[in-house]
């Protein structure tokens, strides 16, 4: 009888754990929940998405993006789905090893946090198109990024797919998926 009360509350005690601190993934989304340092007793909700943005912009000095999330599948998982979502192709295999779902655009609004982190993959680093190579995870200011979106002259930064972490309803980091 002792054996069993204490499996049951060893069992809740590590329920309860993982209620508080664990890591539910949900399907396109993860989503933590961890104790701030600010205060103990509030709960800060993270949040993973990938997403196009469909347009950036300064709103009275909050810098926030229009996100149309998307699913972004790579490898294995991406040639399943691809042939499921395609299967007049002709093919058995994602090309180039991913495969985007977007079966309605919908943009929702998001602030971007002020001292958000960027890094990109590939970009426009000096005006002269035969310049721009990939540099695998560089990061780069916020203004930056910012300008660059803004720039369309020799490449579009809205053609590629941003993985988001945001944090309580607030993008703290972006992060430029590199397309072939």
């Amino acid at each position: 009888m002792k054996n069993r009360l204490f499996t049951f509350v060893a069992l809740g005690v590590i329920l309860s754990g993982t209620l508080i601190y664990g890591n539910f993934n949900i399907g396109n989304h993860s989503t933590v929940f961890a104790k701030s340092e600010e205060a103990q007793d509030t709960a800060v909700r993270v949040e993973n998405q990938t997403v196009y943005i469909n347009d950036l912009s300064d709103l009275n000095g909050e810098l926030q993006i229009k996100a149309d999330e998307i699913e972004w599948y790579e490898g294995e998982e991406a040639n399943t789905v691809f042939v499921e979502q395609e299967p007049d192709a002709g093919i058995d295999y994602a090309p180039d090893g991913y495969y985007i779902v977007n079966e309605q655009e919908a943009n929702e609004t998001l602030k971007i946090a002020d001292d958000a982190t960027v890094t990109v993959q590939i970009y426009d680093r000096t005006g002269d198109a035969k310049d721009i190579d990939i540099e695998w995870n560089e990061e780069i200011s916020l203004d930056k990024f910012t300008e660059l979106y803004g720039d369309t002259t020799n490449m579009d930064m809205s053609v590629f797919p941003y993985h988001l972490t945001i944090e309580n309803g607030e993008v703290t980091q972006i992060v430029q998926q590199y397309i072939p």
